[in-house]
């Protein structure tokens, strides 16, 4: 299991703009936010993802970049980033294989039924490619600005 002090995994996946977007292209510039949400258009993700919108300028000065993450479609988070209008990429991982690097997929279960999916989870990962930090079964409120303040304090 990927822990805090280890190199986090490098990776591509593509985003809603249908470009690669590479992990390593961003090693010794920027400091890195990943987070991995269940699903587009819902009423969690939609509220996270709008707090990482309205803190975006302030993740820009604190030198990070912030990547939400799903196994949902690019034509999903194209629609999903243009009617929220995000400011950061979203990118694709529907056979879950950066979810897997992560370890956020986790049982679940929806009105009774039980199935495997992504838990709510973020990571700091500092200019080098170091994990720093790791939030896990993330609730919504006031996550957003905890992750601001340790990008800060890298």
């Amino acid at each position: 299991m990927l822990q805090p002090g280890q190199n986090a995994p490098v990776f591509t996946l593509p985003d809603a703009d249908m470009q690669s977007v590479e992990l390593s292209s961003f090693l010794g510039k920027k400091r890195i936010v990943l987070y991995f949400y269940p699903r587009d258009n819902t009423p969690g993700c939609t509220r996270e993802g709008e707090d990482f919108r309205d803190l975006a300028p302030a993740f820009r000065k604190a030198g990070a970049l912030v990547f939400g993450i799903s196994p949902d479609s690019l034509e999903s988070h194209d629609k999903f980033r243009a009617k929220m209008k995000f400011p950061f990429h979203l990118l694709s991982d529907p056979g879950r294989d950066v979810c897997k690097l992560f370890d956020v997929i986790r049982e679940k279960s929806l009105y009774g039924r039980k199935f495997m999916g992504v838990e709510r989870s973020t990571f700091l990962v500092d200019a080098k490619g170091v994990l720093r930090e790791e939030w896990r079964k993330v609730k919504v409120n006031g996550h957003a600005e905890a992750v601001l303040e340790s990008a800060r304090k890298l």
